[in-house]
């Protein structure tokens, strides 16, 4: 009887590694070079904006380098890497040593030799999916500061513009010239990429996928508060890098609400689309055994005889001109 639960639970499946090798690899490889091409070159120019003069806006101090800032880049970044590898990697290794071995899926290769562990192949699948998601937030950030080129509210420091050379009379008017600025070049084109807010965007998108993972996961009695108490953590980390962002004048607030808005729809989809709210796929579940209803105290449930109904009679066909004693 064991050997037949596992040949239920057991998914053949043929395609496996060469779906992996060459179409998720491909595209995975793909995401990762879009998202250094946009973050480390100059492949894609950044959509030049005007500005008024003297606009107040854009007239904030300079805050100083990003590595000087209260939520750096490297902190960020580390957090957004290691929280959900962490919670993921504990999630998976507890679930499969609960988890009963006729409730475990086994996935075949080929023939009948080859497996993928369960825990490997699910640890696998939520940690690439999320890298993916990952580089793909990347992306439509970087993409969103080169297409708007919005400025950031320090943008005026580190442009440095000389108004007496531009003619500035009027707050009304508009500066369009490419070489108005005469700051650091690099600080200038940093100053040009505020919309979205890209480290707005991964935290909120480490924190969702996180907390969408551990509500989904640990149904486990006794974590009524250990859940909301970690999850709600999490969305505060991802709010306060945004918060921090605004305050120390890098991005304004509809930077950092956009990207809250990118990575929290790229986390839900991924979730809910990808990887069915990181459950066992349904083809790996056995059939269950059909049930007969059965009565209280051990009583058999017994057949009783059909009694035909007078109004089975009367819904019959009806021939004209006959008396219905002839029909039937």
């Amino acid at each position: 009887m064991r050997n037949i639960g596992d040949r239920d639970l057991q998914k053949t499946s043929t395609y496996i590694v060469p779906c992996f090798l060459l179409v998720e690899l491909v595209i995975m490889a793909g995401t990762v070079l879009l998202a250094y091409y946009f973050e480390y070159t100059d492949t894609f120019p950044v959509h030049v904006q005007g500005f008024f003069c003297f606009d107040k806006t854009f007239s904030k101090p300079y805050p100083g380098p990003e590595d000087d800032s209260k939520a750096p880049p490297v902190l960020v970044y580390s957090l957004v890497t290691a929280i959900p590898t962490v919670t993921i990697l504990i999630g998976e290794v507890t679930t499969f040593f609960v988890k009963a071995e006729g409730a475990q899926e086994k996935t075949i290769v080929t023939a009948d030799c080859c497996y993928f562990n369960p825990l490997l192949r699910r640890i696998a699948r939520f940690l690439g999916v999320y890298s993916f998601g990952l580089f793909a937030t990347t992306i439509f950030a970087n993409a969103g500061q080169v297409v708007t080129g919005n400025q950031t509210p320090h943008f005026l420091s580190a442009c440095r513009p000389n108004y007496t050379v531009l003619g500035c009379q009027s707050p009304m008017q508009y500066i369009t010239e490419r070489r108005a600025c005469t700051g650091n070049p690099y600080l200038v084109a940093s100053a040009r990429k505020s919309f979205p807010s890209k480290d707005a965007a991964l935290s909120i998108y480490s924190a969702v996928y996180t907390v969408m993972y551990v509500t989904l996961m640990f149904r486990t009695k006794g974590t009524r508060l250990t859940k909301p108490t970690l999850c709600l953590t999490l969305l505060s980390l991802a709010v306060l890098v945004g918060v921090v962002r605004v305050t120390e004048y890098r991005n304004h607030w509809a930077d950092v609400l956009a990207g809250y808005l990118t990575g929290g729809a790229i986390a839900a989809f991924l979730v809910s689309c990808v990887i069915n709210n990181f459950q066992q796929t349904a083809s790996a579940l056995p059939p269950l055994p059909p049930q007969r209803p059965q009565l209280p105290h051990g009583r058999q449930l017994s057949t009783l005889p059909r009694v035909e109904s007078p109004l089975e009679k009367l819904s019959g066909p009806q021939v004209p001109g006959l008396p219905y004693s002839e029909i039937t």
